[in-house]
Order: structure tokens, then sequence, then C-alpha cells
């Protein structure tokens, strides 16, 4: 990965992809106040220099069947590399958990996972979860509404172009 200075420019391209991943080239030029041609080798440059992880579709879980979300504090026997190492590996085979985070503290991991219903989460959780290698205890917390899901991080153009680079 190869270290690029961000300037304003390239702030405002990385805002508004964030904002719409399907923008056009030419839109995000305008709004850029480039040309074309220069705003793709700009996004091309931030993708290869890794600003970019990719572009995805942002699903509506509920509407596609999965009402349950559970935030999950784990707690694992051992905190060596390996383990920790190897429990990661585990979580990511699987589709349920959508967000796993190393914490620092009593929890070792947070997941945020996604079920049908309450019965499979139970399912998933007795079945796979607490019957993981090295996993001691798990804390279950039933999200019942989301009241915001911002991605990505907050842009701020004049302050970003001063910390970055």
């Amino acid at each position: 990965m190869r270290r690029v200075k961000l300037d304003r420019i390239d702030l405002r391209i990385l805002r508004d992809l964030q904002a719409d991943g399907r923008i056009t080239n030419v839109d995000l030029a305008k709004n850029a106040g480039i040309s074309a041609p220069p705003c793709l080798r700009r996004v091309r440059a931030l993708e290869d220099a890794g600003f970019i992880r990719g572009y995805h579709a942002d699903l509506n879980e509920e509407a596609l069947g999965f009402g349950v979300t559970v935030f999950a504090q784990v707690g694992l026997t051992s905190q060596a590399e390996s383990d920790l190492v190897a429990f990661e590996k585990l979580v990511a085979n699987w589709p349920q958990v959508r967000e796993c985070y190393m914490l620092a503290g009593e929890t070792d991991f947070l997941l945020r996972i996604v079920a049908t219903d309450w019965d499979s989460y139970n399912k998933f959780l007795t079945s796979k979860l607490t019957a993981a290698p090295n996993v001691s205890h798990v804390k279950s917390a039933l999200a019942i509404r989301a009241s915001k899901h911002d991605v990505g991080v907050p842009i701020d153009e004049e302050a970003l172009e001063h910390e970055i680079g």
C-alpha cells in the first residue's frame, strides 16, 4: 500500500463516494471541480493506497428476513495471540456474524450477529458460538431498534486536510 497525501479534492471524492458508491465518474469529477480523467486516476490511486476498501449495496436486513440483531460479548479462556487469531478465523466463516471487534477490557470480542428470529440465533449460539474452542462465556444483547446507521467515517474536508498526510 503506497502512501498518498490527501488534498481537498481527494477528500471530496472520498466523501461523495462514501455517500453514494454508484455516483458516476462524471458527477464525481464535477463535484470535485476537476475533469473526469484525472478524477478516475485519483479514485484508482485512493483504491491502491487502501483508502477505499470496496463498494457495496447497503441491504435492508429486515426486508430480507433478518429481523433479529444481537450484539454478543464473547470472553475467551486464553488471550494468547494464536488463540485470538484462531477465534477470528472461525468467526470469519460464520455468515451470521456481520462484524467482529477485538476489545480491550473484560470482553475479548464484540460480535454483531443477524438472524431470522430469536430461535435461529439461539441455535447459532448453542451449536456454534458457545461450542467454539476457547470460548468461556457469551453475553447476548438483543437490539430493539437502530436509530442511526452511518457507514464509513465523518469527512470534513478542511479539518482532515491538515490532519492526514
